[in-house]
């Protein structure tokens, strides 16, 4: 309970952590290359996981399939944040 009191003061205040934000569906509406990049790294993160997964040979053909439809879409979004 005296989490989200806090969590949304600080939301008043505007001293919200960009590590505990979700990250933007619309890129254009950052301005600061500053939180553009930490928000490209965290994609880039993202990925370097699921290349890590998909690469395990336990893993079958349906599940490499979402897999890799993942990280496209995540390529994709990294694109849009250079």
């Amino acid at each position: 309970m005296l989490f989200r009191f806090r969590a949304a003061q600080a939301a008043e205040a505007g001293i919200l952590d960009i590590g505990r934000t979700r990250r933007p569906r619309a890129i254009t509406t950052i301005t600061s290359i500053p939180a553009c990049e930490k928000w490209r790294g965290q994609v880039l993160k993202e990925v370097s996981r699921k290349v890590t997964k998909i690469q395990d040979p336990a893993l079958s053909d349906p599940q490499i399939r979402d897999l890799n439809d993942e990280i496209n879409k995540l390529m994709r979004e990294k694109h849009m944040w250079e």
